[in-house]
Formats: structure tokens, sequence, C-alpha cells
């Protein structure tokens, strides 16, 4: 595999010289530049929005899931740069209501960016709201075919309000000022009338009000039995806020809901998908505060008009005078009384037995608590005890292992330097024989080198003196010059110069009078 590799990357270095990754992604910029020279109008769903703070700017996570929504088929990496996101950010709410988040789908235009270290990337230059209106209304319209579809659409306005719905289970913000004014409008009632409510913290507006709306509704229908109507609200908002309750999570947890629903959003725009699926709605806290006041009044003047055709219709019966009558009506007033008098003593009698036996019961648990705490405290110290004898005998069977294991520990140490120190001894004789051997056959080839240059030099020595120019003189040889340098060819003379002719008994000084060159040159 390794040689296949090399022969592979061999042949490759051959043909084409490698590129760096910065040198490949500056061309793969070069090309997009040049392909995508001008911006374009794309439609894509935000995954993922996060604006910058600090900078202003806003990165965003943009993909297409095609046809069927559960697969991404395609994402991006996009940037708002701080000069366009406050404008674009500010105009798109303000055209639908909705802040730019993640699940909407929009229009946008923008450029083909690639950077040679943060990849691909588009810059959005401008975003057309009314596509996300188009979208939104359709998503609506969807949520509402399903809804009916499933039989949710109705179902909790199928169910029956009690006439005095007293028990309530409230879902909103602990904190919400709508909630503080439905719970005082209730309390402070003209007629006295008494609710009961149990607050079941939900937040109610962003994106994570439909799982914490239907957390709640689960909750409620966990103790249906101890309540009589459920009751969302809400203070008022912009659309942005109160967007959710268009969600199918909450709209379906309303039309599963075991209690008929009850709505005060606090909004004037058209009816939520909320509201709409709900039992009753209302526009605001305050408003559902007064329905539930107003059913009580109605209630009660309905009972008080039965009350009247009863009584009248019972003197006609009885053929009694109003006289007797009023007899008969204080006579049942005296007796009720009377029960209410015996019934008051009977409640005083059982309240001070109450006062009494809880007293008497908590001394008796006073004394029980005492003789546990002593029991407890003893048991402690038998424990203590035995804990710290246990630690004592464990900590003198640790030091005794403890030694043995050093003991055995510094043996293993002796013995292993021992091994250490005699393989270095064996190892530097091992050395310092190779080094005696080395020496002397350095010192042989240094020898040997010596008397070859030296056998050389005298070759060398004995050539040079065989070519001295004296020697050739004795032989019958001249040697002619110029100013004292050698003449080797008759063109480094001219006509009328000095030249010196040296033979071997003496020296000749002559003028060049005339220069001929040989024929067979």
């Amino acid at each position: 595999m390794s040689q296949l590799f090399f022969r592979q990357t061999t042949v490759y270095e051959e043909f084409q010289t490698p590129l760096s990754l910065f040198e490949l992604h500056q061309q793969i910029r070069e090309e997009l530049e040049v392909a995508f020279p001008e911006s374009y109008w794309v439609v894509a769903e935000i995954a993922q929005i996060t604006p910058d703070r600090r900078k202003g700017h806003c990165y965003v996570t943009l993909v297409d899931k095609g046809d069927d929504a559960r697969n991404v088929v395609a994402q991006a990496r996009a940037t708002i740069w701080s000069a366009r996101f406050s404008m674009l950010s500010r105009f798109f709410e303000d055209k639908t209501g909705q802040p730019l988040k993640a699940g909407l789908k929009i229009l946008f235009q923008a450029t083909v960016r690639f950077h040679e270290l943060y990849g691909l990337s588009l810059d959005i230059q401008n975003i057309d709201p009314n596509y996300t209106i188009g979208d939104l209304a359709r998503q609506r319209q969807e949520t509402l075919k399903r809804l009916e579809a499933e039989g949710l659409l109705t179902a909790n306005k199928e169910l029956e309000l009690n006439e005095v719905p007293q028990r309530l289970a409230v879902i909103s913000s602990a904190t919400a000022a709508g909630y503080q004014d439905f719970i005082h409008q209730l309390q402070n009632n003209a007629y006295g009338y008494s609710f009961h409510t149990t607050l079941f913290p939900a937040t109610v507006q962003g994106n994570e009000a439909p799982a914490s709306v239907n957390k709640a509704m689960a909750q409620i229908a966990n103790y249906k039995e101890r309540f009589d109507a459920i009751v969302i609200i809400r203070g008022g908002g912009s659309q942005t806020d109160l967007s959710c309750f268009d969600d199918y999570t909450i709209a379906a947890a309303i039309g599963n809901a075991p209690l008929p629903v009850l709505t005060g959003i606090g909004h004037e725009r058209d009816e939520s998908i909320a509201d709409l699926v709900a039992h009753t709605r209302l526009k605001t806290p305050t408003a559902v505060a007064t329905f539930l006041i107003d059913r009580f009044r109605t209630a009660e003047e309905y009972t008080e008009s039965l009350y009247d055709s009863i009584r009248m219709f019972t003197a006609q019966q009885l053929n009694l005078t109003e006289d007797k009558l009023e007899r008969v009506r204080l006579r049942i007033s005296n007796t009720t009384k009377d029960f209410l008098t015996e019934g008051r003593e009977l409640l005083e009698n059982l309240s001070r037995g109450l006062l009494v036996k809880p007293k008497a019961f908590l001394e008796g648990q006073k004394h029980v608590v005492s003789d546990l705490e002593r029991d407890i405290s003893a048991t402690t110290k038998d424990r203590m005890h035995q804990r710290e004898r246990y630690l004592s005998e464990l900590a003198v069977c640790v030091e005794g292992k403890a030694q043995r294991y050093l003991h055995m520990k510094e043996h293993e140490l002796n013995t292993l330097s021992h091994c250490v120190e005699t393989e270095v001894k064996e190892n530097i004789k091992l050395k310092q024989i190779s080094f005696t051997k080395q020496s002397d056959k350095l010192a042989f080839a240094t020898t040997r080198k010596l008397q070859n240059d030296e056998h050389r030099l005298r070759l060398i020595e004995a050539s040079i003196h065989a070519n001295n120019p004296e020697r050739l003189l004795l032989r019958g040889y001249t040697l002619t010059l110029v100013n004292g340098k050698i003449i080797k060819s008759i063109a480094q003379v001219q006509d009328g110069d000095v030249v010196e002719t040296r033979m071997k008994d003496g020296t000749i000084h002559s003028i060049i009078v005339n220069k001929e060159a040989n024929d067979t040159l």
C-alpha cells in the first residue's frame, strides 16, 4: 500500500506542482467572483440567527428543506452587516409583525462571497417582507386545516362550562401585569364572590412559549378534577410578542384540553388560532375576570328570581296571607340561625380541642425526639469508635504493607542498578576496543596517505625539474621575451619592438624589422 502511494505521489509530482490550500482557495474565490458577479434573489428558511450585540452584525444559518420539511437539502452561512441589519430588521418587523427568527421563510437579495479562511457565505443586502407575510398566512391556513382534520378546531367549544366556574387553573407569567390585573379584579369584585385560582407559570411570548404552555396544559390535565376551567392570559403586546399563539402546539393543547379554556391574550388584532380553538375568547385578562364575575352575577340573579317564584307559588298553593308567610319565613330564619349557632359552638369546641391536642401531641413528640436524639448520639459515638479502631488497624496494615513494598522495590532497584552498571562497563570496554582498532586503522591509513602523497610530490618535482627552461637552453633551445614576457606568437610583437633572446651562453637584444606568418597556419 505504501509503495503504491509512493508511486502515485511521484507520478503526480512529475505532471503537476501541488498548490497550497490558500492558493486553491484564491482560485476558487476568483472563479466565483467571475461566475457570480451580481446579486441574486433567494428563498430560504432561517435555521439559526445570532445578532452580534457588540458590533451590530447579524450571522444567519439558512437551510432549504425542499419538498420534504424533515430533510435539509442545502445549507449556507449568511451575514447581514451592521450598516444594513438595523434598518432591515426594523422594516421587516414593522411589515410582518414578526422579528427575524428561526423557522421563518424569507425572500432575500444577496451576493456570493468566498473567503480563503471562512469559506463560502452570502452577504444579505435586502429582504422582501411580503413573501414572509404570504408564507405566514399560508402556515396559518395549513394549521387551521390540520386542526379541523384532527377534530380539534371545535373540540374545546363542545365542553360545557360550569355556570359558576370558581376553581380556575391559570396559565400566565407570574410577573406579568395582566396576571396581576386579573387576580386583583377577581379578589376585589363588588359582589364579594370568592374564586380559587392556581397559577401554572409559563412563558407566554417568544419561541419558548409553545413548549412552556403545552407543559402547563399537561400538568393541569393530571389534576383536572380539581378545576372548573382553564384561563390563558397575557397582557397587551405587539404582534411580535403574541405571534406564538398561532403555533399549532398551543392550539392542539387547547383542543385536547379536558376543561373549557378561556383566553385573554390582550390584543386587538385578528383572532389568534388559540382564540379560535378556545371555548371562549376575550380580549384582555380583565375582560376574562369581568366575564367570570358577570357569570356569577347571572347565576345569582337567576337563583333569586327562582326563589321569588317558588315563594309566590308556595303562598298561592298554601293560601297563606302575607303575615303568615312572613311568620313562616321568620321561623325558618330562626331555625337556620339556631342551627348555625349550634354549628359555630361545635366548631369552637373542636377548635379548642385542636389547640390542646396538638400541644399534648407535640409534647409527646418532643420526648420521642429527645429519646431518639440520645439514641442517635450514643449510636453515633459507638459507630465513630468502631470506625476509629478500624482506621487505626487499617493504618497499621497499610504501613506494614507499604514498608514491605518499599523494601521489595529497593531490592529491585539495587538489582536493576547493578545490571545497568555491569552492562555500561561492558559497553565501555567494547567501545574502548573499537576505539583502539579505529585508532590503529587511522594511524596506518594516515601513514600510507603521507607516503603516497610524498611519492606523488617527488614525481611532480622531477617533472618540473625536467621542464625547467634553463635545462632546455642547455639542449640548444632559445627563449624570446618582450618586456620580460615569453613570446609564443608573432601577434604579441609589432615592428620596431626590442626583443630579448636568451641562449645557454648569453643574451641577444634585437629590433623587429619584419614579421612573416607561416603559410601552414
